[in-house]
């Protein structure tokens, strides 16, 4: 199983780039509306909080995540919403100051972990390497909503590759979200990193292919830009069909953005 640490470390640099954006923010502009329709940058930075605070207890406190969860199946459709509206309701100060302490103790138990042990989530359980790619993912899907709003373009990093990795590693769930069979066959995914090299997934010999930007790739599965917008290019009816509907989050298909 993976060591955790590098994939923790990757959070860590995410939930802090992001942090320093939001920092020198007037308490005013934390109600600018962001691309998410209701939500403005406090509805975000409050449901990074109320997720790390889910993913601390699912590390920490069993019963208490198990409680979490029984709640959320009782309003399966609204239990996200609501989260992030009460967060977004505190002062921004407040907000901010509580997400930095409760990331930092998920990213220390994170470490602490177990090797082999599963933590309980809203889906499937998942290691502690798994619960860290995940936080990264949302983490740096909330921030572009937040960048967005203020009209800044975040670099891309290295740390996109994680991120590329639950893109690619959701497929099925993609296809069986959307009711319809998962293809059989494995695809190949290539993209070129910020760095210049390539990343590849997959048998080099598929005949499904999938190849472009890694930073785009992210974009789409993340749905935070449309696929007439990004540098991805399908080879194979499955794999074309494959991105329209790619999704890397849990839950029920997104409209996108």
């Amino acid at each position: 199983m993976a060591n955790p640490g590098p994939f923790v470390a990757e959070l860590r640099a995410e939930s802090d780039d992001l942090d320093a954006l939001v920092a020198p923010l007037d308490a005013d502009r934390w109600a600018d509306p962001t691309p998410a329709p209701g939500w403005t940058i406090a509805h975000q930075i409050g449901h990074l909080l109320w997720t790390d605070r889910a993913a601390l207890a699912a590390v920490t406190d069993e019963p208490a995540f198990n409680e979490m969860l029984a709640a959320a199946l009782q309003d399966t459709d609204g239990f996200v919403d609501a989260g992030a509206a009460e967060l977004a309701a505190k002062p921004a100060p407040e907000v901010l100051n509580e997400w930095r302490v409760t990331r930092g103790r998920l990213h220390d138990e994170l470490l602490a972990v177990d090797d082999g042990r599963k933590l309980p989530w809203f889906g499937p359980p998942m290691s502690a390497t798994s619960m860290a790619t995940a936080r990264l993912m949302e983490t740096w899907a909330h921030g572009l909503d937040v960048a967005d709003a203020l009209g800044v373009r975040r670099p891309a990093t290295e740390r996109l590759r994680s991120i590329a990795h639950i893109g690619v590693r959701t497929r099925d769930f993609a296809f069986t979200i959307n009711k319809l069979t998962p293809p059989a066959e494995p695809f190949l995914v290539e993209l070129r990193g910020p760095g210049g090299d390539t990343w590849t997934w997959g048998p080099p010999d598929a005949a499904q292919r999938i190849s472009g930007s890694a930073e785009d790739f992210c974009f789409l599965v993340t749905q935070r830009r449309p696929l007439d917008a990004v540098d991805i290019t399908a080879s194979g009816a499955d794999a074309q069909r494959w991105l329209h509907i790619a999704q890397a989050f849990a839950g029920p298909p997104g409209p996108g953005r």
